[in-house]
């Protein structure tokens, strides 16, 4: 069910009665609550420490780095001290990504950068012929790897379907970090794939688009046409354990109002529960 703006302020006035009165959000929320997290592809021109005191203003506690805030060609020590910071600012730094794999010197770097800086998964593109030494690597490992779909113009994994279908015979802890805005611009229902694809759905980038087609933008969640409301109730059907990680990508140089407001927005109907 689509809600729309007004419904929405609406219903976050009657939120703060919640607890006092029979009013009810017409979307079933999980058992456990879900979790927000942040791609810090969000905040690509931001510093680290620009992204941590943001994370903190925000009340953000699960972060995936992208390379510009923590770089594949860092040093162990280098490597090191970015976990350390980020815990010392009471962060956990779950995992890294997108990251390319396009040969195995790729693959095992990208499994020994995780394993140093003491991540729990990649979200990461292996390239199709690279899949069993992939699978190789996370049994050696124990590092998940969730791969991404990148919608319009993806020859490798356009679809949530396309991921699935290369990665469902392999070991468990391989999956799929949906994005739900890349599947959107490509006319496709969202909802539909986290249902369907969601027994391997281990990370995603819950943003939204301004229209259906290829050419369409992001947009502030709740601005544009996804149905934010349903994606919620699609991830308690699936009984979702992952982070709902927000991958704002509008106004790169200016993102922190947007995100904010997109935050805002969706632990606004987090909170308009039973």
């Amino acid at each position: 069910m689509k809600i729309s703006r007004k419904k929405f302020i609406t219903g976050l006035g009657l939120a703060t009665l919640a607890s006092k009165s029979s009013f009810a959000l017409p979307i079933s929320l999980p058992a456990k609550p879900l979790t927000i997290g942040l791609a810090s592809y969000t905040l690509r021109k931001y510093t680290l420490d620009q992204v941590i005191d943001i994370c903190q203003r925000l009340d953000i506690k699960d972060v995936a780095l992208k390379s510009m805030h923590m770089p594949l060609e860092s040093s162990d020590e280098e490597l090191k001290a970015i976990s350390s910071k980020m815990k010392a600012a009471g962060l956990n730094m779950y995992g890294a990504g997108v990251i390319y794999m396009k040969t195995e010197a790729e693959v095992e770097k990208a499994f020994y950068y995780a394993q140093t800086a003491g991540l729990k998964m990649i979200i990461g593109v292996p390239n199709h012929e690279l899949l069993p030494f992939t699978e190789k690597m996370v049994k050696e490992t124990n590092v998940m790897v969730a791969i991404h779909n990148h919608g319009p113009g993806d020859k490798v994994y356009p679809t949530p379907e396309t991921v699935y279908e290369k990665i469902k015979n392999l070991d468990k802890r391989i999956g799929l970090c949906i994005d739900i805005g890349h599947v959107q611009r490509l006319g496709m229902d969202p909802i539909a794939s986290i249902l369907k694809y969601g027994d391997r759905m281990y990370d995603m980038h819950f943003k939204d688009v301004d229209g259906n087609e290829a050419t369409n933008q992001p947009t502030q969640i709740g601005r544009g046409v996804i149905d934010v409301a349903g994606v919620l109730t699609a991830l308690k059907k699936i009984n979702y354990t992952g982070f709902t990680t927000v991958e704002y990508e509008k106004d790169a140089d200016h993102a922190e109002a947007g995100l904010a407001e997109s935050i805002g927005y969706l632990r606004a109907l987090l909170a308009m529960k039973k």
